[in-house]
């Protein structure tokens, strides 16, 4: 038997009552480059005794572009509540699982959230591989500090809303990190520059892949290049520099600036009044005259 083999042997469940369970492992997949995959997630996929994944036809041709050959059922947003408890039957059954998605990390951004929760509620083994995301790979290559990160994923549709989100992670003192899609991201662009200020941002548009393109620099200068486009295009990651708090005897937000933007966001002064609130720590009678006294007659 290979080390390989012996490897995913000894990974593999414990026994209950001499029944040996099976292991659920969490495999991230390419996020753009083919070759981004591990030597172990490849040990894995192949020792698998069934595939969960978020699409079929591109777990299929993952595994066909390695040779693999092993049962796939699909495990996507609407169906993940049905088919948790058939994987769950399965890894009980014996059988190892290998959860993936369509790119990077498994339950970020992506399905698997339920099946790892039911998993570990029945004492099953889950076993995380590390590899491909797109969150950390835009940090560490957009300049900005990594000691320290939110990630925060797609933001609301609408703009009142994202402006509302947005809001909420205003004071938050570490490198942010979003998603977006790419016929959204100029407008959504223009609400973080509008709520957030003119921070340092990197956008990386089709990452890992031989098109990759990074624009670094303020938020009004990365708005400005993609504006003036025609059309963009891609899978987009921004990473926008965290809260720089303004230098005064207390050390917090401006409350009037706060109230400012979110009143210029178009939310309701009931919802202003809360998101003020919150963000600033004021007494609520404050925030109330505040409030009032900004909002436009």
């Amino acid at each position: 038997m290979s080390e390989a083999k012996r490897g995913a042997e000894g990974a593999r469940g414990s026994a209950e009552g001499g029944q040996r369970r099976g292991t659920l492992s969490v495999v991230p997949t390419p996020i753009g480059n083919p070759r981004d995959i591990t030597l172990r997630a490849l040990d894995v996929l192949r020792t698998a005794g069934l595939v969960a994944a978020e699409d079929t036809r591109r777990a299929r041709r993952l595994l066909d572009a390695h040779g693999i050959d092993v049962r796939i059922v699909s495990c996507y947003d609407h169906n993940e509540q049905a088919r948790t408890g058939q994987l769950i039957s399965a890894l009980n059954a014996g059988t190892d699982v290998a959860l993936i998605s369509d790119a990077g990390t498994p339950l970020v951004n992506d399905p698997g959230y339920l099946v790892v929760g039911a998993a570990l509620a029945d004492g099953l083994r889950v076993d995380p591989l590390p590899g491909a995301s797109a969150a950390l790979s835009a940090l560490v290559g957009s300049g900005l500090p990594a000691s320290r990160f939110l990630y925060v994923g797609f933001l609301p549709r609408k703009s009142a809303a994202r402006c509302t989100a947005l809001a909420e992670v205003a004071p938050v003192a570490a490198t942010l990190i979003f998603f977006e899609a790419p016929h959204r991201v100029v407008e959504m662009l223009a609400d973080v520059r509008e709520v957030l200020g003119d921070r340092s941002a990197a956008l990386v548009r089709n990452l890992t892949k031989s098109y990759e393109e990074w624009l670094r620099g303020p938020l009004s200068q990365v708005y400005a290049e993609l504006a003036a486009r025609d059309e963009v295009k891609g899978e987009i990651t921004l990473v926008v520099d965290g809260a720089r708090r303004r230098e005064s005897t207390t050390g917090a937000l401006d409350p009037d600036r706060v109230i400012e933007l979110l009143l210029g966001a178009g939310l309701d002064t009931r919802t202003v009044r809360s998101l003020a609130g919150e963000l600033t720590g004021l007494a609520r009678n404050e925030v109330y005259d505040r409030v009032a006294a900004l909002r436009p007659r």
